[in-house]
C-alpha cells in the first residue's frame, strides 16, 4: 500500500516506518521537522498540503501518528492544540474521504483517559487504584487529553457517515524522555520506566507493531479504539491494595522481583493509581505486547 504517516519525523515514526517498508509498503512521512524518514515538511493544519500530499501521492492509507504532546503544553497555546490535533485530524479526514483512503488508523492516548480523581486516587469515593478499559467514559483533565478525545470522536463520526475503517490506538507511555514530574519520583528513570510496564508502559516497538496490526485489521473491524500497554500481571480485585502498597502487590506476582530490584538499586512504587487493561487489543485486535515487566526482571537476572 501507499501510506501516509504524519509524525514521521518522531520517535514513533523512527520505528514504524522501517517495518511499513520492510512489509512492502511505500511510505510519505509528513512532518513538520526535516529528516530522513520525511519527504513532506509541513503541518497536517495546512489543509491544502494534506490534500494535495494524498491526492498527488495516491494514497491508500493513512497512519496519523503526529500531534502536539502533553509535554508541549508548557510552550504552546491551547488555540495551537486544536489547531494541530483537532484541525489537522478533520484535514486528514477530509482528505481521506475525497481520495478514496481506504484505512486510517490514528494514534491516541491513555491520557485523556486520566481524571482529577483517578490522580488522587479516588474511584467511587473510595481509595483505590482505576481499573482502566476502552468502556470508560473519559474526563481529560488538560488541552491535550481535550483534543485527543476530539479527534477521536472525529475519526467515529467519519467512519459512521462515510464508511471510513478507522482504528483508534490509545497508547501508554513510550516515550523515550524522563517523566514531565521525574522531581518528584524517587526511582531513576531506568527504574521508573520498568515499574511502569507493570500497568502504564510499553516499548516503541511494541507501539509501532500495534500500527502494523491496526492497519492490516482496519477494513474487517469498520470502528475500534484499543488500549495498547504492555500486559499487565494485576487483577481488577488488586486495585485497592495497589494505590495503598504496591510492592506487596508486585511481589506476590514476581517474587524474585525483590532480590533482583536490590541488586540494581532500584525501588518499586509505593503506590499504584491505575492500571491500563489491554485485553481487548489482545482479543479483537489479536495484538500482544512482546515486551513485559517479566522481561525487565529475565534481563536483570541475567546481568554478570
Amino acid at each position: 500500500m501507499r501510506i501516509l504517516l504524519t509524525g514521521s519525523s518522531g520517535w514513533l515514526g523512527s520505528a514504524l516506518q522501517p517495518r511499513l517498508e520492510a512489509l512492502g509498503h511505500e511510505v510519505v512521512g509528513l512532518d513538520p521537522v526535516l529528516s530522513a524518514r520525511t519527504q513532506v515538511i509541513g503541518s497536517v493544519a495546512d489543509r491544502d498540503l494534506v490534500l494535495g500530499t494524498i491526492r498527488d501521492n495516491r494514497i491508500e492509507a493513512i497512519i496519523h501518528g503526529g500531534a502536539l504532546h502533553k509535554p508541549n503544553i508548557e510552550h504552546f497555546e491551547n488555540t495551537d492544540f486544536v489547531t494541530t490535533n483537532i484541525q489537522g485530524t478533520l484535514n486528514l479526514l477530509d482528505a481521506a474521504v475525497a481520495c478514496g483512503v481506504e484505512r486510517f488508523v490514528f494514534t491516541s492516548t491513555t491520557s485523556l483517559m486520566i481524571s482529577q480523581a483517578i490522580r488522587a486516587g479516588f474511584q467511587g469515593g473510595a481509595r483505590k487504584a482505576a481499573w482502566l478499559t476502552e468502556e470508560m467514559s473519559p474526563e481529560p483533565r488538560n488541552i491535550y487529553g481535550v483534543t485527543k478525545l476530539s479527534a477521536e470522536h472525529l475519526c467515529r463520526l467519519y467512519h459512521l457517515e462515510h464508511g471510513l475503517p478507522v482504528v483508534v490506538l490509545r497508547t501508554a507511555r513510550f516515550f523515550p524522555e524522563a517523566d514531565d514530574m521525574a522531581h518528584a519520583i524517587e526511582q531513576s528513570d531506568a527504574n521508573t520506566k520498568a515499574n511502569e510496564l507493570l500497568f502504564r508502559r510499553l516499548t516503541v516497538e511494541d507501539a509501532a507493531q500495534a500500527h502494523v496490526a491496526a492497519l492490516e485489521r482496519a477494513p474487517s473491524l469498520g470502528f475500534d479504539i484499543f488500549i495498547v500497554s504492555a500486559p499487565t500481571p494485576f487483577q481488577p480485585q488488586d486495585c485497592a491494595e495497589l494505590i495503598a502498597d504496591a510492592p506487596s502487590v508486585v511481589a506476590r506476582y514476581f517474587p524474585d522481583y525483590p532480590r533482583l530490584y536490590a541488586k540494581k538499586g532500584w525501588t518499586m512504587f509505593s503506590s499504584i493509581d491505575r492500571v491500563y487493561d489491554p485485553s481487548r487489543a489482545r482479543e479483537k485486535l489479536g495484538f500482544v505486547c512482546r515486551t513485559s515487566f517479566a522481561d525487565v526482571l529475565a534481563a536483570l537476572e541475567a546481568e554478570v
